[in-house]
């Protein structure tokens, strides 16, 4: 879906993408009566989680690469639903909120300056130019990898526990445990991915971007 970052914004954080997740945990005395649902939807949670993140690892648009991750933490919430921690899911998708939004926000700020061009690989260097940005969109990374003392930490933290509770039961949940543990080490790693190539990479296509701010 293409769209003005704004709209992405608001989509991925509060209304749309996560609405699934909100009639999963509302109709969740449905959904209790037939344990083999739960168990679905705890492994489809679990490879929606690591498969978004390795999608979200290989994508060079920007907003691909954040849109990958929204679907990647969405994969953490079904997760949560299937191991009957609705209340961890929905904490989830509250604190999920306002750090994917603010990356959007972000994401358009850097395209604007880019002349709307949303290659990845042509930005660099944005850290002398745009400091207050940088510090916006580390402090959101960093509560979306999971770092501690930022919100992302609390919720997704809680979730991952809740799969290692299991994981020693049986080959099952230690598969989905596994898949939240690496899908979680991917989002570091596409995180520092993203913020290396749009803050620090040197790249001449920089000089087009301080032309643009200096109005020449």
């Amino acid at each position: 879906m293409e769209g003005p970052t704004p709209v992405s914004a608001l989509l991925h954080a509060a209304t749309m993408v996560t609405a699934g997740i909100y009639l999963l945990v509302r109709f969740n005395f449905l959904i209790n009566l037939i344990p083999l649902i739960l168990i679905l939807i705890s492994f489809f949670g679990a490879l929606t989680a690591l498969i978004g993140s390795l999608f979200a690892l290989i994508q060079t648009d920007i907003k691909k690469i954040i849109a990958f991750s929204t679907l990647s933490q969405l994969g953490y919430m079904f997760t949560a639903i299937g191991f009957n921690g609705y209340n961890y899911a929905m904490f989830h998708l509250v604190t999920h909120a306002p750090f994917k939004a603010l990356l959007f926000l972000s994401a358009g700020i850097i395209i604007h300056n880019f002349n709307n061009d949303q290659d990845l690989r042509k930005y660099g260097n944005l850290i002398n130019l745009m400091p207050i940005l940088y510090v916006f969109n580390i402090s959101a990374s960093l509560a979306l990898i999971g770092f501690p003392f930022f919100s992302g930490f609390y919720s997704k933290d809680l979730i991952i526990e809740l799969t290692l509770l299991f994981s020693t039961s049986n080959f099952f949940y230690f598969f989905i445990s596994f898949c939240l543990n690496f899908g979680a080490f991917l989002t570091t790693i596409y995180s520092i991915r993203l913020i290396y190539y749009s803050f620090f990479f040197q790249n001449l296509t920089i000089i087009l971007v301080i032309l643009k701010l200096l109005k020449i």
